[in-house]
């Protein structure tokens, strides 16, 4: 793929699985879509979505919650929702976007309706495991890309998407994360690979962009966790730095007189199909194929504080595969085995049955996914 589609997520509110979540979901979801432009019949159009969506979950799951976000994709803005929950399942996604096949309980427009409001809409389901859906909401004719419920999304949807969800009790997360594209040509200066190689200077001549991608948890959670975080993200997207290292050492300096971090920086090259990588502290990489899933490597250290020498990693990247970038609110036990026809889906969609599955409640959570771009 020669075109890296981004789209910049403002997460603005979790609503949990509780009695008010309907209702409530509604009217911030009815507010977000005036604020952001959207006219009155679409805004009207996105509170319906969420509120079907929103008792769906309450009625008929076992736990979960609804992320109401804003989208904004050069001088346009959207909405999106996501729902997360933890079962009992679909065991046919199919049947349940058919028309007429919305259960007792909601709105009674279904799944179905849903998705053919939406400019974007995806959907996987486990069954005894939990569902993850994901739709999102521009201005009628401008940039709307309707893409199959069940598949992939049309060519030039994003790339990337992430998810941050605070630690119970709080409602500021101290992770952070950011994606950006660098047009070619590049000219990468690495250090010692992960085969063991000596320094070398790496060179293409490929115009196609690369993307780079910055995952921070920020030391511990509430406020001050979140000020590192900001501090990270604005440090990558301001640095004019291309080695993932160098980008590191970047966001370093903007630490010092915070609470520092975790921070992992990845170079995603599809013309050169390799991942550079470099990290530091507990954020982990992942390389994931449709039976297997590759560790990459970080480094121990607080950035801000104490970093040792920093090296880039080189990886292959896997065929119809993807990145998955995460912090330590989120277990390292998990498998793509154990989620079936998951690399199937949009990164969003990914993001959030990868929070389902190994999230813990005792820690902020962040995680960004990168699917499509090679």
């Amino acid at each position: 793929m020669t075109d890296l589609a981004l789209v910049d997520c403002e997460d603005i509110a979790w609503f949990r699985h509780d009695p008010t979540l309907p209702s409530a979901a509604r009217g911030a979801a009815a507010t977000l879509a005036r604020r952001v432009g959207l006219d009155p019949q679409r805004a009207s159009e996105v509170a319906l979505a969420v509120t079907e969506a929103a008792t769906n979950l309450h009625q008929h799951t076992s736990d979960g919650a609804l992320l109401l976000r804003v989208l904004r994709a050069g001088a346009e803005a959207g909405v999106e929702f996501l729902t997360v929950d933890t079962g009992p399942g679909m065991a046919d996604v199919t049947a349940a976007l058919k028309d007429g096949a919305s259960t007792a309980g909601t709105l009674g427009i279904g799944l179905g309706a849903v998705a053919r409001l939406a400019d974007r809409f995806d959907i996987h389901s486990l069954p005894g495991k939990g569902t993850v859906v994901s739709a999102q909401f521009w201005a009628r004719g401008r940039g709307s890309i309707l893409a199959s419920p069940t598949a992939l999304p049309a060519r030039g949807a994003t790339v990337a998407s992430g998810i941050t969800r605070p630690i119970s009790g709080e409602t500021i997360c101290g992770d952070a994360w950011s994606v950006r594209v660098e047009p070619g040509p590049h000219h990468a200066d690495l250090g010692d690979g992960h085969r063991g190689s000596a320094r070398e200077k790496i060179t293409s001549a490929s115009t196609s962009p690369a993307l780079l991608v910055m995952l921070c948890d920020g030391l511990g959670h509430g406020p001050l966790a979140a000020l590192a975080g900001e501090a990270a993200v604005k440090a990558f997207r301001q640095s004019r730095a291309r080695r993932p290292e160098e980008l590191l050492g970047d966001v370093h300096k903007a630490l010092r007189g915070t609470r520092g971090g975790a921070v992992a920086i990845a170079r995603v090259e599809p013309a050169e199909r390799r991942l550079l990588y470099c990290g530091i502290g507990n954020v982990s990489g992942f390389l994931v194929g449709p039976d297997r899933r590759t560790g990459l490597l970080s480094a121990p250290g607080i950035v801000g504080h104490q970093m040792r020498s920093l090296r880039t990693f080189e990886y292959p990247l896997p065929e119809d595969g993807a990145l998955v970038m995460h912090s330590d609110g989120l277990s390292e036990r998990w498998s793509p085995s154990d989620m079936p026809g998951l690399l199937q889906h949009t990164p969003a969609v990914m993001a959030g049955q990868l929070l389902r599955e190994a999230a813990v409640r005792r820690d902020d959570a962040g995680i960004v996914v990168v699917k499509g771009a090679w």
